[in-house]
């Protein structure tokens, strides 16, 4: 066993103080990913810093209508949560589809956001990782890449980022609240995460000790439906093989707001923004959601194994298009 320090602070001033004076320390909730990452030595921070006192567990209305979660939230109260499940749907069925009950107990909104790829080349430390060890090479080019990306992947890196939640955040536009020690800042969820390029072992804009203290939804759109749609392996507890987020309204057959975003398929949570494009004020038709689909995806650049990704994630996309647009459509007056 390696050893290290723990402390469970009471302010959020000090749980970021803790983090400035201990280099290699690290921030701990729920610990569903980072004990596990411990215990397979791909990470051995000398200090955890315990957020679990802090008060950072509500889920409250902000005062233009929308909702701030906090960053200690567990994943299953917010998706139990009543405004969560009547406002933003697309957000409860993601959590739900995620990990199991019991996780779910234990997950936290922020260390959600901050979960790391589930590459099999990532989480075993006898394989070089450029993510793990930048400039040790990427095995999984040419290895086994099954499950990892089709879009915006790298020579450096080819991992996906595992989280449901984060995939239906990025299409409800939130925002991720960040406080360090010169300040606090907003980022949109959809530029929380990055591209792999040539730092895979970056995977957010995350300054040093600066601490995720919550994230918020704006108002949903006025007469806007969502919804979330998840392929995998197996119905129980398995990562995206892809997976859709979907926002949409549909007025006189026409699509007016269209916020779109894959995951499984890439280094962070896709935002469509071509097939967005091709929506707004588009027919709210079959023909029409296929062409969105297929401008987006057109991006793709699939290994050897995994071609079929994108065929997936277009009838995924294609099929949730249909199914809420007929909603629209049976609730319009």
């Amino acid at each position: 066993m390696k050893p290290f320090a723990y402390v469970r602070p009471e302010r959020t001033e000090e749980a970021i103080a803790h983090l400035a004076a201990h280099p290699g320390a690290r921030f701990l909730a729920g610990g569903t990913n980072l004990v596990d990452l411990m215990k397979l030595g791909v990470t051995g921070p000398p200090l955890l810093v315990d957020l679990g006192a802090l008060p950072l567990d509500g889920v409250a209305e902000t005062p233009d209508g929308g909702l701030l979660i906090g960053a200690t939230a567990r994943n299953s109260d917010v998706a139990a949560h009543p405004d969560v499940r009547t406002r933003y749907p697309v957000l409860s069925q993601a959590l739900l589809a995620g990990a199991s009950p019991q996780l779910r107990n234990a997950a936290t909104t922020g260390g959600n956001l901050l979960q790391r790829t589930r590459c099999p080349y990532f989480q075993d430390t006898s394989t070089p990782c450029n993510k793990r060890r930048p400039g040790s090479g990427c095995p999984a080019r040419e290895g086994v890449h099954r499950d990892l990306a089709v879009l915006g992947h790298s020579t450096h890196c080819v991992a996906t980022h595992p989280s449901d939640m984060a995939v239906a955040l990025a299409a409800l536009d939130a925002e991720v609240r960040l406080r360090g020690a010169d300040g606090e800042r907003t980022v949109p969820v959809a530029a929380f995460h990055r591209l792999p390029g040539d730092r895979p072992d970056l995977d957010t804009v995350l300054a040093p000790g600066e601490l995720i203290t919550g994230v918020t939804l704006p108002a949903p759109p006025p007469g806007s439906l969502s919804a979330y749609r998840k392929a995998r392996d197996r119905s129980s507890y398995a990562f995206a093989l892809a997976s859709v987020a979907l926002v949409l309204t549909v007025e006189d057959g026409q699509v007016g707001h269209a916020a779109l975003a894959f995951g499984g398929l890439a280094h962070k949570p896709w935002r469509a923004q071509a097939a967005e494009e091709v929506l707004r004020g588009a027919p709210a038709t079959t023909e029409t959601f296929r062409r969105a689909a297929d401008a987006e995806l057109a991006a793709a650049e699939p290994l050897r194994d995994n071609g079929f990704k994108v065929r997936l994630a277009r009838n995924l996309a294609v099929s949730l298009l249909g199914d809420l647009a007929s909603r629209a459509a049976a609730a319009a007056p």
